[in-house]
C-alpha cells in the first residue's frame, strides 16, 4: 500500500463518551486510525485550536489529528469546547474526564503498552499542557507524553515575536480568546490557565514542543520548552523555517509541513519507548 492510499484508508468516526462529570455526562469525540496498526500503538487524545472560540464538532477532517494518525496514532479527537463553552476550568477538567476515560479503555483501543499521549495546537495547546500538569499531580504515571504544536500560554502577549500576529490577522482573535477562556478567574496565576506561568514543572510528561522562525507564538513556544528542559523534562522541540506556511495552523489548514510532524511524532514515541 503506497503512502497516499495510506492516508485516503484512513478511518474517521464520532461517538459519545462517558465523562463522569457532574456537570456533562457525555462528550463528542472522533476517532482516527492510523494506515497501519502496530501492536501497541500510541493513543491520543487530542484537543484542537480555535483561539478558545471554536463552535462545535469539526465536520471536516482536522490536519494535525490526521498528521498524528498516520504518524502511527490512534487519535482521539475531543470536542472539549462545546462541553465547557470553551472556559477554564472546566476545559481542563473535561480534557482530564477524557484522558481518564482513555486510559479505562486502553486495553480496547490498542494494548496494555500502548503509550498515552495529549496533543493540541494554539488553544488546545495551552489546554493540553494544563492538562499534563494536571495529570501529574492526579494521574501519575499514567501520561507518557504531550505534544504541543504552538501553544497559546502567554496571555500577557508580551513576546517579541506575537508583534506578527497582526500580519496574519490573529492578535485581536487571540486576545478575545483569553478574555473568553479566562472569565477574569483568577486572572492568570492558575497554572493550569496559563502553564508558562507555573513555577512547578518537575515531573510532567516529556514534551515534543514545534513552532515555526515566523510564528507569532514561537517565543511563548520556545519559552516554555527551555522552561520544561531546565526542569528536568525532556524535550524534543523543532522550529520550522520561516515561509513554511505553518501558520495555516490557526485556520486548520493542510501544508507540506504536516508530513513532517508525522515524521518528528514518530521519532518522539521511539524515544518514549527507550
Amino acid at each position: 500500500m503506497s503512502k497516499e492510499q495510506a492516508e485516503v484508508s484512513m478511518e474517521m468516526r464520532w461517538e459519545q463518551v462517558e465523562l463522569g462529570l457532574p456537570a456533562a455526562t457525555t462528550m463528542p469525540v472522533r476517532f482516527y486510525e492510523p494506515p497501519m496498526k502496530e501492536k501497541a500503538p500510541p493513543l491520543v487524545l487530542y484537543l484542537r485550536g480555535g483561539a478558545f472560540q471554536q463552535e462545535g464538532t469539526a465536520e471536516r477532517e482536522t490536519p494535525i489529528a490526521g498528521a498524528l494518525a498516520n504518524g502511527g496514532a490512534i487519535v482521539v479527537e475531543a470536542d472539549y469546547g462545546s462541553i465547557s463553552q470553551n472556559m477554564f476550568p472546566g476545559a481542563v477538567e473535561c480534557g482530564l474526564a477524557a484522558l481518564r476515560c482513555l486510559a479505562a479503555r486502553r486495553r480496547k483501543l490498542g494494548s496494555a503498552r500502548s503509550p498515552i499521549l495529549i496533543a493540541g495546537e494554539e488553544a488546545g495547546g495551552n489546554v493540553a499542557a494544563g492538562i499534563a500538569l494536571k495529570a501529574r499531580d492526579q494521574m501519575p504515571g499514567v501520561l507518557a507524553g504531550q505534544v504541543l504544536l504552538s501553544p497559546l500560554i502567554d496571555p500577557t502577549m508580551s513576546s517579541v515575536s506575537i508583534r506578527k500576529a497582526d500580519a496574519i490577522g490573529m492578535r485581536e482573535r487571540w486576545s478575545d480568546g483569553w478574555m473568553h477562556y479566562l472569565r477574569g478567574f483568577c486572572g492568570f496565576t492558575h497554572p493550569y490557565a496559563a502553564p508558562c506561568m507555573c513555577s512547578r514543572l518537575a515531573a510532567v510528561a516529556p514534551a515534543l514542543v514545534v513552532t515555526a522562525e515566523d510564528d507569532p507564538l514561537r517565543d511563548e513556544t520556545l519559552g516554555y520548552a527551555d522552561r520544561l528542559s531546565e526542569a528536568g523534562v525532556k524535550v524534543r522541540r523543532h522550529v520550522f523555517p520561516a515561509g513554511s506556511g505553518w501558520s495555516g495552523i490557526y485556520n486548520e489548514e493542510d501544508g507540506a509541513w504536516l508530513s513532517e510532524i508525522s515524521a518528528h511524532f514518530r521519532l518522539f514515541v521511539q524515544e518514549l519507548r527507550r
